[in-house]
């Protein structure tokens, strides 16, 4: 049964393509049998992206347009259930301490069925956008890609602690814009220290680390996390889930044979996912439970063959 668990949509995340509807439509049309919706939360004005602050966006823009983002995906649960499973959800941004109070007033304002915990800036600085905000977030850190590295996964660590989110998103994210994208974190002893400490507090909380396919389409040979990062997971207990983290309809369920792949080469044998269902293991998230599929019926199920 193919499913995603993070994307996104031009009508409600600036770096996106397409409506919400079209995203889920292309779902549709791929066969998925579920997809999770996770647009980015609002932000705090001083986080506004370039291309929001060109559009004059503010902080009560975004959080109004995230309104309307929860209500239109609500929609689409409903008029679309009888050819999908749509999980409504949001992809939080851990920047600093005061994003604390921010996310918890989402979680209790809205009834989602799960978030994906991200870190997507180091010192307030986005290490993802481009080379130009890498590299001052990299000279903020002390100048080198190990040491904005060790500020990352403490700043993951802190929101893993605070938060306990069900998915982790993109957990190696810190690698995308380095010097060396495909070089071992193990050559970085303290580096390598955190990132077993971080893996070790998920697998305590039991939360998801997702297998996310973006890091294929931006070049990499493969996807976040790194495999040597999913083999220690993987031993220590973890389970993972896929996401394709979607920016519009062409990167719908994209690379996700080349993940399926990626997945036998780690050594896993089998896939978890979040839906609807009687077993909730997290009280914050009531009816939402978590399910394992085994790597050999997704690489058989037929509709592969739309993927």
């Amino acid at each position: 049964m193919p499913f995603s668990h993070h994307s996104h949509s031009g009508q409600f995340c600036g770096h996106a393509e397409n409506t919400l509807e079209e995203v889920v439509q292309t779902a549709v049309s791929k066969r998925m049998d579920l997809y999770a919706l996770t647009e980015h939360m609002p932000r705090e004005e001083e986080d506004l992206y370039p291309e929001e602050i060109k559009l004059l966006f503010t902080a009560a823009t975004l959080a109004k347009q995230f309104d309307d983002y929860f209500h239109e995906a609500q929609r689409l649960q409903r008029v679309y259930a009888s050819s999908i499973e749509l999980l409504v959800g949001m992809e939080i941004d851990w920047i600093r301490p005061s994003s604390l109070d921010v996310i918890q007033g989402l979680l209790e304002k809205y009834p989602f069925d799960l978030f994906i915990g991200s870190v997507h800036h180091v010192h307030g600085i986005p290490i993802d956008y481009d080379k130009k905000m890498y590299l001052e977030a990299r000279e903020t850190s002390g100048g080198t890609d190990e040491k904005l590295a060790e500020n990352y996964f403490d700043l993951q660590y802190e929101m893993l602690q605070a938060l306990k989110p069900p998915i982790v998103g993109h957990f190696d994210l810190i690698r995308l814009l380095s010097d060396d994208p495909e070089a071992s974190f193990v050559q970085w002893p303290g580096v390598w220290q955190k990132i077993l400490r971080n893996l070790d507090f998920i697998v305590d909380y039991g939360g998801l680390v997702e297998l996310n396919s973006a890091g294929l389409r931006k070049g990499m040979s493969e996807p976040y996390p790194k495999a040597e990062i999913c083999k220690e997971f993987f031993s220590r207990g973890g389970a993972f889930t896929l996401s394709d983290d979607s920016h519009g309809i062409r990167q719908v369920g994209t690379n996700y044979r080349t993940c399926l792949s990626f997945v036998e080469k780690t050594g896993l044998n089998s896939i978890s996912f979040l839906r609807k269902g009687a077993a909730t293991k997290d009280s914050r998230f009531p009816g939402i439970a978590t399910k394992v599929v085994s790597l050999k019926e997704l690489k058989e199920h037929p509709s592969l063959l739309y993927l």
